[in-house]
């Protein structure tokens, strides 16, 4: 897949696990599609080690599951982190 491909895939996973995971996570729309983007890279590499697959067809299922899967793990994590914060200065 090209660069521009993989973008594209991690930019609409990340809207995808922004809907899929409603709330707060900070950062607004732009934070979470760039985490959308790292969490498609993390979903590939952990799909590429764990089941031997990985993120080499645009229109694949299996690569829009595990971008999406990997961009839910880095919201929920981005949640985690930013959600601890601000309740520690509250």
């Amino acid at each position: 897949m090209s660069f521009l491909g993989f973008l594209l895939l991690g930019l609409i996973a990340g809207a995808i696990a922004k809907l899929i995971l409603p709330g707060k996570q900070g950062g607004g729309w732009i934070v979470t599609l760039l985490l959308g983007v790292v969490g498609a890279f993390l979903g590939g590499w952990l799909g590429s080690v764990i089941f031997g697959v990985g993120l080499e067809e645009f229109w694949s299922l299996q690569t829009w599951l595990l971008a999406i899967g990997g961009a839910i793990v880095v919201l929920l994590i981005y949640g985690l982190i930013v959600g601890r914060g601000s309740k520690a200065r509250n």
